[in-house]
């Protein structure tokens, strides 16, 4: 099976939902930025701030060729991926993308619990009245990348762990049941 890509801003909950997803399929799960971490040996925060935003893009789209190239497995990309080089090209030629998406209020609130806020380089300097229209502003200017997915997914209903099991059911079920056959009869 070609790969998952789970796109979507950060808050969405690419790895919240992409890791019951890969459990209930049977399959690994990638946080591409865990993955960029231990290759890089520092936090995304940290690259942001060593090497900086470009270079960071570099080094995310080479690691992105890199997952890429695996099959059976599902990827959970950070929110700005889609948006850099040809990264959403990549992603739709190699694999299936799926565009998790809810509303700006809603990852607001995920976005603003500590543990969060720490580790989202955009934000974690932000007073947290500036994080609503920061999520705004970006999301609609994301929105033609993410818009290039071949599937979007409502990933508001993930808050408790039953909630993210049959969320995750579902995309599991249009995963199998419609995205695959439909793609791998184009080929």
């Amino acid at each position: 099976m070609r790969p998952v890509f789970l796109i979507g801003y950060m808050g969405c909950g690419k790895t919240t939902l992409g890791e019951e997803l890969a459990r209930q399929m049977g399959l690994p799960f990638i946080d591409l930025d865990e993955y960029i971490e231990r290759q890089q040996g520092q936090s995304i925060v940290s690259l942001f701030d060593t090497v900086g935003e470009a270079r960071f893009r570099e080094i995310e789209a080479a690691v992105l060729r890199e997952v890429a190239s695996m099959n059976d497995v599902i990827v959970g990309c950070g929110g700005g991926t889609p948006c850099h080089g040809d990264n959403m090209s990549l992603m739709n030629d190699k694999g299936i993308t799926v565009w998790l998406s809810t509303s700006s209020e809603r990852i607001t609130a995920r976005l603003l619990v500590p543990d969060q806020k720490s580790k989202r380089p955009k934000i974690v300097n932000l007073p947290n009245e500036a994080v609503l229209t920061l999520v705004q502003q970006e999301l609609q200017a994301r929105a033609p990348f993410y818009n290039q997915c071949l599937m979007q997914f409502d990933s508001t209903d993930i808050e408790t762990a039953d909630a993210t099991e049959r969320t995750a059911r579902r995309l599991a079920t249009l995963l199998v049941g419609s995205v695959f056959a439909r793609v791998e009869k184009k080929q």
